[in-house]
């Protein structure tokens, strides 16, 4: 046997491993064994006594907001985070205790903030104002706008949120946001956002009198300026597998796992054409799979055509016509496969979410929060 062959066939046993279906249709797979891991990664680039906060918004990145939330608390999370209102109350009522912040509180939110011991992020006078009116002791984070130009208070605001909050002791962290971490390219634009949030920092306890906790660096800003950690660093995607970056593949491992199964074979004849409105016409005798995975799944109808590949039996096959709503189809007339056959469309060896990504001209973070609720999730751990 040749050393090629040899190494295929040890990467195709591997890959048939890690590809197990554990049910037979269409499933998620949520590792959590490799969210540990990439805790523990993340929690041995800070020091000590910094905390760590997890982002666990969108499902938690399109696993299971729950499953994740609950495996980062009992493993030492010291904070979660959610966008909205609605995902916080849900991680609470799922019986999970630990600090949450709500980065984006809408003004009629904060009645259940309150309710539920939520930390809202205070990002504009009209907000700040929503929230005062509903309680003066309830504590909260402070943002400010150093260049990503979307949500937070600018520098200039400070002398205002003074003569509002004068003494006010329940501001917990102020806070900003990286635009550009990942890209090293960039690094003068996050050395400028790095430096006005310490001009802010020393102009908001200059003003106030006292010292604040502060927290600034999301993923990439962890593994590339672990310089600025501050008192608290907020991860997301790294904590799903992604570092933005090649050379922390392998170190941190993919917690989502998609998968599927063949439904159907058909021959396709020379001039027969697939999907809705003939998206694909044969131009030679063709043999597609059908899958049980649409748009209304988070594959988009654009993606048909060739444009992706998922992965049968070690090899890619491309797609077919238009996406529809609950099913897809594959070329798969070079491929030897049968009905009830395993079908890879996101792993951790041969295509990732970013992989994935790249080929559908977007990022991981897309194609992870992509994927609907109605697909069936199963937990490893």
């Amino acid at each position: 046997m040749s050393i090629n062959l040899f190494l295929e066939k040890l990467l195709f046993l591997n890959w048939k491993k890690n590809n197990s279906l554990s049910y037979k249709g269409t499933c998620i797979e949520i590792n959590l064994n490799n969210l540990k891991n990439n805790l523990n990664y993340i929690r041995n680039k800070v020091n000590d006594q910094t905390k760590i906060l997890c982002v666990v918004k969108a499902n938690g990145y399109g696993s299971d907001s729950i499953e994740i939330g609950k495996c980062l608390e009992k493993n030492g999370a010291d904070y979660l985070a959610v966008a909205y209102t609605n995902e916080g109350v849900k991680l609470r009522k799922s019986g999970i205790k630990t600090p949450i912040l709500v980065l984006h509180p809408q003004f009629d939110d904060f009645n259940e903030i309150i309710e539920n011991d939520l930390e809202p992020n205070i990002y504009s006078f009209r907000i700040l104002e929503a929230f005062l009116s509903k309680s003066q002791k309830h504590p909260f984070h402070i943002k400010f706008n150093t260049g990503l130009n979307r949500l937070g208070f600018s520098i200039n605001d400070i002398d205002r949120l003074y003569n509002i909050l004068g003494s006010n002791t329940h501001i917990k962290y102020i806070f900003s946001h990286l635009g550009a971490s990942e890209d090293l390219k960039e690094k003068k634009f996050t050395l400028d956002q790095i430096n006005l949030f310490e001009k802010i920092i020393e102009k908001i306890e200059n003003k106030f009198c006292k010292k604040f906790n502060k927290h600034l660096l999301n993923s990439s800003g962890i593994l590339n300026y672990p310089k600025y950690q501050y008192d608290m660093v907020r991860s997301g995607i790294a904590l799903y597998g992604y570092g933005n970056n090649k050379i922390y593949k392998g170190e941190l491992k993919p917690v989502l796992f998609l998968k599927s199964v063949i439904s159907q074979i058909h021959e396709i004849k020379k001039g027969e054409s697939v999907g809705y409105n003939r998206g694909f016409i044969a131009n030679n005798d063709v043999k597609i799979a059908i899958i049980p995975i649409g748009h209304a799944d988070g594959i988009g109808r654009s993606l048909g055509n060739g444009k992706v590949g998922f992965i049968i039996n070690n090899k890619v096959a491309k797609t077919v016509g238009n996406i529809c709503m609950d099913m897809l189809m594959l070329d798969v007339s070079q491929i030897n496969c049968k009905e009830g056959d395993l079908v890879s469309i996101i792993d951790d060896q041969i295509q990732t979410a970013e992989d994935f990504g790249s080929s559908a001209n977007t990022i991981s973070y897309e194609i992870l929060t992509a994927l609907s609720s109605r697909i069936k999730r199963i937990v490893i751990s």
